[in-house]
């Protein structure tokens, strides 16, 4: 990791701050809370990443820190997009100005990176059973340590959550901290359930509650009364609340919590700190707290990129992407196409379908963070005789990957999997790498894969996907961002694949989606040094076609490049095809991501570090002629 120099100047206080326990000698922490926030917005605007949500969490994580006593304590931050305040207070302040940046720290929690990151996340809804691991580790090995798995309200739509809470109810010296940043204080919880909230964590009625439950439990009496007092009480409390999930799952609640008051939040933290049971500790948050511009829209600023703090965004008109295209295209079918209906796991914007949801209401569905649902319900339409499009991350679909083959596939029904985000993303670090979709699309029945290079390409697709009589799986995977360089007088072709450059070259080129434009460029490049090379495009990377494996068996030197891993990746599968035919004289290499997983940098720095941009696949080429 690349260390900046502290700035003392503009902050003061952050710079004293080593680990967690130097929080403790700072007098003004409210002037702490400050800073961290002005710190925040400083490199979010120079290096992008999460905003809101981690201005949201400032005044929590730093009352955790005043509490409990981190790493002994071992604090779970769920997804680990919000724990920049965090990695602040844990001694990589003077490596935050890095964050996301090659060789720097990254945007999210990571093991290897200190021993304050207890799990490295990325994805959503698995603090609580990683929590629930470490608490049972502890319990085993008689460590007398806390537990607490940091949640928010999103990622309770999570089904993983809900496992874990299942299995919790025992748990010893185990919290969860809901961070609750969407939801307001309604009727339901309002005035009197806040005075309720603020009774139930004074210390002296917590101890005044578990003596009275110890006398009335001596005598069969007093064990009459007992249970007459608890149904009375949840009588009460159901009228209030409308009952608490959680303390039906065997957990004490306590909440809501103003997640902004220190002082609150210490004497919460401090009365569940002293207890030996499962407890859920509600705070209310806002998202973007202390930033005018986010707090008027969160959701906008949640995930940025580079921005000018003092007037936020510029307008993106002209910058398109593939997920704006895919949205736009989509409306254009589903005009036409009563059968059509779109479903998203939380991510309405980021995949473009904004447009659609406000267009068709009713046969859009945003199912929460719970892609697994969102493949079963959307086989589920199929069997209904709908055509479902549903829109989710290529890293996010590693986690429906048995309903991909039990709810879709084995059961020959037509989906359409929008697989945006594949390959190579970029800063978001190898979480969310969305190059694993292939190999694992690879090994299922009844699936087959498109991979545009283009805008046009992509529209092309996904009509076709809809009109197709096929019962199958049509999965169309696209890169974040927008297209790259375009061959001249480019016209797509409509096939599964299509040739570019003389067939009777020896040296032929297999590729796919994006990083066609790198191949294309390294062939232009070559073609200027009188070095003639074809490169093969695949539309359809699975099936393979048959006509095209037949040509390609012609050549004598064969290199695929592939936005993906190497292992189960189209290279291989399309090697092994080549060794079987005896007309194959020839010989392949496969350049592809290796065995490995990749960490946060640029897109641009990432395809050089593999070898697939036209400088590194044009070094692979003279390397495989000379």
């Amino acid at each position: 990791m690349e260390s900046n120099s502290l700035d003392k100047k503009n902050y003061p206080l952050l710079s004293q701050i080593n680990s967690p326990k130097d929080i403790e000698k700072i007098d003004n922490v409210d002037a702490l809370c400050e800073e961290i926030r002005n710190k925040i917005i400083e490199i979010t605007s120079e290096n992008g990443g999460h905003l809101s949500p981690n201005l949201g969490v400032v005044e929590l994580t730093v009352a955790l820190y005043l509490v409990f006593k981190p790493p002994e304590d071992k604090i779970i931050w769920d997804v680990g997009h919000q724990s920049y305040v965090h990695k602040m207070l844990t001694g990589r302040f003077k490596y935050i100005n890095s964050i996301r940046k090659e060789n720097g720290i990254s945007g999210f929690t990571n093991r290897n990176e200190s021993p304050y990151d207890i799990f490295t996340s990325g994805h959503s809804s698995t603090s609580i059973s990683a929590a629930l691991g470490v608490a049972r580790s502890d319990e085993i090995l008689k460590q007398n340590r806390h537990t607490i798995a940091v949640i928010g309200d999103g990622a309770l739509t999570g089904g993983l959550a809900y496992e874990g809470l299942n299995n919790a109810s025992k748990a010893k010296n185990f919290t969860v901290v809901l961070n609750d940043n969407k939801m307001s204080i309604s009727k339901n919880v309002g005035a009197v359930a806040r005075y309720l909230a603020a009774a139930r964590i004074k210390p002296s009625y917590v101890k005044a509650k578990g003596f009275l439950e110890k006398v009335l439990e001596m005598t069969s009496v007093g064990l009459k009364i007992e249970d007459i007092l608890k149904q009375s009480k949840s009588a009460v409390k159901n009228l209030i609340y409308k009952s608490s999930i959680f303390e039906d799952m065997g957990f004490v609640y306590y909440g809501p919590i103003d997640g902004h008051d220190i002082h609150q939040l210490k004497k919460v933290f401090e009365l569940v700190k002293g207890m030996n049971q499962p407890t859920v500790v509600h705070v209310i948050t806002n998202k973007g707290k202390g930033y005018h511009l986010a707090e008027r829209d969160p959701r906008i600023f949640h995930a940025v990129t580079p921005f000018n703090p003092s007037i936020g965004f510029r307008s993106r008109k002209g910058c398109l992407s593939f997920s704006d295209i895919f949205g736009k295209k989509l409306c254009e079918i589903a005009k036409k196409d009563s059968r059509i209906c779109a479903i998203t796991a939380a991510m309405t914007s980021g995949t473009g379908l904004i447009k659609f949801k406000e267009n068709f209401k009713s046969r859009f569905f945003d199912v929460g963070i719970a892609e697994g649902h969102a493949v079963t319900f959307a086989s589920g339409l199929a069997a209904g005789g709908l055509i479902p499009v549903a829109a989710i991350y290529s890293s996010f679909l590693q986690r429906a990957y048995d309903q991909i083959i039990h709810d879709a596939a084995l059961q020959n029904l037509k989906i359409i999997l929008a697989v945006d985000r594949a390959g190579l993303i970029g800063e978001d670090g190898e979480a969310h790498q969305g190059v694993f979709d292939v190999s694992f699309l690879n090994t299922i029945p009844n699936v087959k894969i498109f991979s545009p290079s283009f805008f046009e390409e992509l529209e092309i697709m996904l009509e076709k996907a809809v009109k197709s009589k096929e019962k199958c799986i049509m999965a169309i995977r696209y890169p974040r961002g927008g297209e790259l360089e375009k061959p001249e007088n480019y016209i797509f072709n409509s096939k599964d694949y299509e040739f570019y450059g003389s067939k009777e070259s020896n040296i032929l080129i297999v590729t796919y989606g994006r990083i066609f434009s790198e191949a294309y460029l390294c062939q232009q490049k070559l073609k200027s040094s009188s070095i003639e090379v074809c490169i093969l495009k695949l539309n359809v990377i699975k099936p393979i076609n048959e006509q095209a494996l037949n040509y390609a068996c012609k050549f004598e030197n064969i290199v695929f490049f592939e936005e993906a891993v190497k292992s189960g990746g189209v290279g291989e599968k399309f090697g092994l095809l080549l060794l079987e035919r005896k007309s194959f004289k020839g010989k392949y290499i496969v350049q592809a991501i290796s065995d490995q997983f990749v960490a946060h940098a640029s897109v641009r720095d990432q395809l050089k570090k593999f070898s697939l941009d036209s400088e590194g696949m044009e070094k692979i080429l003279l390397d495989l002629i000379n």
